[in-house]
Formats: C-alpha cells, sequence, structure tokens
C-alpha cells in the first residue's frame, strides 16, 4: 500500500531516527568558500562566453584548487543563463561540459532533456542517452527564461563519494525555484555495480556551504535496479553520492519488509480512526455530564482530548491532501498538522504540570484563572512557533516525502526543512517527554507510598488492580508511550516501531476508556454517600 500512514506517526517526531543522514550535510567538499572573481575565474577572462567559460572551467579542474572549481562552475550557470543565444536552443560540448540553453518561444508545458558524453538535446533522445531531466510545467518558464542544463564532469580528486563523477545543473533565468509540488526528476543510468555496503544518495550541492545536502531531494532507486531518479523540489546543482550503509539501512536492523509495512498501515489507520471517534464520543459525554464539567482536572484532560481529535483528523487526511497537488489547501494541512502535534505536546505538558500541582504541591496550589492560564500556554505557544515558522518563510509548509529511501513513497503536506522540523517538533518532544517521565516517576512513588496504608477491607489484588489502571491512565495522559521512538533501533527498530504504532495511535481510545472509568468511579462515590446519608438519618 502506498498510504504509509505508520511512517508519519513515527517520523513526525524523530524522522532522524530512521534517515541519519537527513539532520547532518555531507562534509565541506572544499576547505574554503570561493572568493572574489580573478584572474582564472570565468567573470575575469570570459565575460558573458560560455564557450570560454568551459575553457576555463577545464583547466582549473586540471591545475586549479577546489575554491576556484565550485566558483568556476556557479559563473558558468550565470553566464550560462546571461548569454544570448540564436533560435530555441543551443549546447556546448566539452570533456568536462556538456550544457544545453533552451528559450521557450510559448506556453511552456513541461520539458524532457536528454544527454550523452558528447551530445545534449531537448524533446529527443540521443543515440546512447545515459541522462534524461523532466522539467514540470509548474516552472512556468517564457521567452524571457531561458532554462539552462549542465552536466559536468567533477575532478575525482576533490570528492571520491560523487558516483560517475558527474554534477547536474538547472536553472531559470530571472527565477530563484523553490518549494515545487510538481518535482524535478533528474534519471541517470548505472555503469557500476553497489554493492550491499554502499546505498545511493541524491542530494543538492550549496554553494553557500560548499557542502552537500538531501534537504528537498528524494532517491528512488532499489537494490539492483539499472537507474536511479533524483526527484527534487527545487533548481541548483544535483549529483548521486555513493554512500556507506548506516547500521540502520541494513537488512534485520532498520528496514521493514512490506508485509510489515502493510501491516503497520492498517494498524495505524484502524487505530486513529477508533481514536477519533472514541475522542469525539469523549468531548460529548463531557459536555453533556454537568458534574464532569465542574472538575478541573477533567477540563485540563479534555483540552488535550480536542487537540488530539485535531491531530488524528489532519494526520489521516494528510497523505490525501497532498495527492490533490493544490498549494492553498496544502499549506492549511501542513500548518494545522504541525499546529495540532505541537498543541498536543503542550497538553501533554500541562497534563504533567497539573499533576506536579497535585501530587507534589499538594497545598496551597490555587491560582487565580488557572484553566485560562493553562489554555493560553497550552493553545498559544503553538500557536506562536507555528506564526514564527510561516513569518520567516512559508515554503517550509509544502509536500514532503515520508520515506525518501522508497520508489513507492507518498507525500503529506508538513515541513520540508530539516532544520525547522528538528526545532520546532524534536526539540518541544524532547522536553516535554523529559519532564513528564519526571512526573510519571513521582507518581509511580506517590502509588507506592500509599500502598503502604492498607485500607480496611480492601484486598491486596483490589489495590493492585487500582494502582495498575492509574499508573496506566497517567502514562496515557502524560504521553509516556512516545518516548518507544527512542528504543526503535538497531534489532529493536521492527519491535520499536510495532508498539509505537500500536501504543499511539490509540492514545486517543485509551483516554477514552480512562474517562470512562472516571465517571463510573464518579458515580459510585455518588451512589456511597447517597447510602451512608439514608444509613444516618435512619
Amino acid at each position: 500500500m502506498q498510504s504509509m500512514k505508520w511512517w508519519l506517526l513515527f517520523w513526525l517526531v524523530f524522522f532522524l531516527s530512521h534517515q541519519p543522514s537527513a539532520c547532518r550535510s555531507s562534509p565541506p567538499v572544499c576547505r574554503n568558500k570561493p572568493g572574489p572573481p580573478g584572474r582564472d575565474s570565468c567573470r575575469g577572462q570570459c565575460n558573458r562566453l560560455g564557450t570560454c567559460c568551459k575553457e576555463v572551467l577545464a583547466n582549473i579542474f586540471k591545475t586549479g584548487s577546489c575554491d576556484d572549481a565550485v566558483k568556476a562552475i556557479k559563473e558558468l550557470q550565470e553566464i550560462l543563463e546571461e548569454e544570448e543565444i540564436s533560435g530555441t536552443s543551443s549546447s556546448i560540448i566539452s570533456d568536462t561540459v556538456v550544457a544545453l540553453q533552451y528559450k521557450p518561444n510559448r506556453t511552456f508545458k513541461g520539458l524532457d532533456i536528454y544527454a550523452s558524453d558528447n551530445q545534449v538535446q531537448p524533446g529527443q533522445s540521443p543515440p546512447s542517452s545515459r541522462v534524461k531531466v523532466q522539467l514540470p510545467s509548474e516552472l512556468q518558464a517564457g521567452p524571457n527564461n531561458k532554462i539552462v542544463f549542465c552536466m559536468i564532469k567533477w575532478p575525482e580528486t576533490y570528492q571520491t563519494d560523487v558516483y560517475d563523477r558527474r554534477l547536474f545543473g538547472l536553472n531559470v533565468q530571472r527565477k530563484r525555484i523553490s518549494g515545487l509540488q510538481q518535482r524535478v526528476n533528474i534519471t541517470t543510468n548505472l555503469t557500476k555495480k553497489i554493492n550491499e555496503t554502499q546505498k545511493l544518495s541524491c542530494q543538492f550541492f550549496d554553494f553557500s556551504t560548499n557542502t552537500f545536502s538531501e534537504d528537498g531531494c528524494i532517491t528512488l532507486w532499489t537494490r539492483g535496479q539499472n537507474n536511479v531518479t533524483c526527484s527534487c523540489d527545487h533548481l541548483t546543482y544535483f549529483a548521486v553520492l555513493l554512500l556507506p550503509v548506516s547500521g540502520s539501512d541494513t537488512n534485520g536492523t532498520g528496514s521493514l519488509s512490506p508485509k510489515d509495512q502493510e501491516i503497520l498501515t492498517y494498524i495505524t489507520l484502524i487505530g486513529c480512526s477508533l481514536s477519533l471517534f472514541a475522542l469525539v464520543i469523549t468531548v460529548l459525554l463531557f459536555i453533556t455530564n454537568r458534574k464532569v464539567r465542574e472538575d478541573v482536572s477533567m477540563k485540563v484532560h479534555i483540552n488535550l482530548v480536542i487537540a488530539l481529535i485535531l491531530l488524528n483528523l489532519h494526520f489521516l487526511l494528510s497523505s490525501r491532501v497532498a495527492a490533490v497537488s493544490s498549494t492553498g489547501l496544502c499549506l492549511y494541512m501542513a500548518l494545522a498538522l504541525h499546529y495540532s502535534l505541537l498543541a498536543t505536546f503542550s497538553w501533554m505538558a500541562l497534563e504533567g504540570f497539573h499533576l506536579y500541582l497535585l501530587l507534589v504541591k499538594v497545598f496551597n496550589i490555587y491560582i487565580k484563572r488557572y484553566l485560562l492560564k493553562l489554555s493560553v500556554v497550552g493553545w498559544g505557544v503553538p500557536a506562536v512557533i507555528v506564526s514564527v515558522v510561516v513569518i520567516i518563510d512559508r515554503g517550509f509548509y509544502s509536500p514532503v516525502s515520508l520515506d525518501a529511501s522508497k520508489s513507492n513513497n507518498t507525500d503529506i503536506c508538513y515541513i520540508t526543512n530539516n532544520e525547522v522540523k528538528m526545532g520546532t517538533t524534536l526539540g518541544p518532544f524532547i522536553l516535554v517527554f523529559l519532564f513528564n517521565m519526571i512526573m510519571f516517576a513521582v507518581t509511580i512513588r506517590r502509588v507506592w507510598t500509599l500502598r503502604k496504608t492498607t485500607e480496611f477491607g480492601q484486598s491486596n489484588r483490589d489495590r493492585a488492580k487500582k494502582d495498575i489502571c492509574t499508573l496506566l491512565g497517567v502514562m496515557t495522559l502524560l504521553g509516556v508511550t512516545w518516548g518507544l521512538v527512542f528504543f526503535s533501533f538497531g534489532y529493536l527498530t521492527t519491535p520499536g516501531i510495532y508498539l509505537f504504532c500500536i501504543l499511539n495511535s490509540l492514545q486517543g481510545f485509551f483516554i477514552f476508556l480512562w474517562f470512562m472509568m472516571s465517571l463510573r468511579k464518579a458515580k459510585t462515590a455518588v451512589t456511597k454517600t447517597s447510602n451512608e446519608t439514608r444509613s444516618t438519618s435512619t
């Protein structure tokens, strides 16, 4: 199945555990950043002649430094964009560079570019073509927006992990292309065998840091396939890197079989749907029960319930919305999913704070407008975080692949930038989890202390059942089971993900059970009080 919702549930919190390279870039290609144009640069010698710049680039590759080479590559791209051409297209061929300049003369409906070592042309595949580039109509290029494609032979002395020593450059004149919903696909044939200790990774070259990065690129390749496709949401220079397989990528430690993926998909879909239904019932019961509405603890619980309803609802719809290819709708879904996830974390933390007041402080815990202040934090802080992300760059919210290593991946609407995900998802989660684990430990200690004072007429078995139910309820409210994500490494990956998906997809259902037990307990207490009153009166 392509709707891999189990992966989103796991990935939203700790996406780095199964994509270890997602949070880091490759080591710098060159030690220093390129300096200003000099005598040995394209700008210093060629002005606006692409044919001249290719010769300068070839000389730099032979005798120049890595910094000079990076600078020349960037300048070549700029010169090819600025250079005037006669006709629709023009090509440059050399031992180092294969380049195409293409000027659309009508409404742009997409473009296919084919290239080999000695030929490049748009629309039609030449003999012995090794590379195919598919540009979507979303680029909206016109007669004044020249499309430039470059295939550069990267010197082996600079960085050896660039597969087949090829860099692929794509740019549109007078446009900065990023956040595409219709991705750019670069497919290249594989001429060398990839052994079991290696993997392919599509990455773009960041000229500001002189490093390669996976951000915005998906690698569509399975072992044994004779080609690899780099599917990216922006335009710049790209390369296929040949990297060592990490521990979480090897069979038996980090990968899941298709059967496991299908089972987990069903588990998560059923669990989240059941939780959503149970949470809605919980809200209705809360609204219709006056005594429950007067309980401050129940009011705190119901806010967590509402946050989980929003999370489950947007979670179940996210992949479908991403498939619609509506920018506005996907932006809303990404914002809502991010906000509801942060709101869930916030209210789980506030559950921990409320527990602290009840179990630790105990006395003098009255706080004026307590629930209002909790609501400002629980709903306001996530809103501030999401607003800051939107203000910085609303392009951070767009379709993103759940699993970049699979060719049958599914897109969802969420955050595309790894640093933003780290700071606004994983960071808050770790803080909340550590705080709530402390509160859970305090709860265990409190329960253990109370066990020493045996209530008259209560058996050990009854007390044990009561204690277990209390601890399970507190675990659910504090989101302790979300911490299973930290144990989904190495040989624990498969059972860890199963436990994580089962327990967390059913969190809403468990809260519903806790709510029903609380209602039953309240009714029992009222009945007991009523009976005692009658006995006293008689």
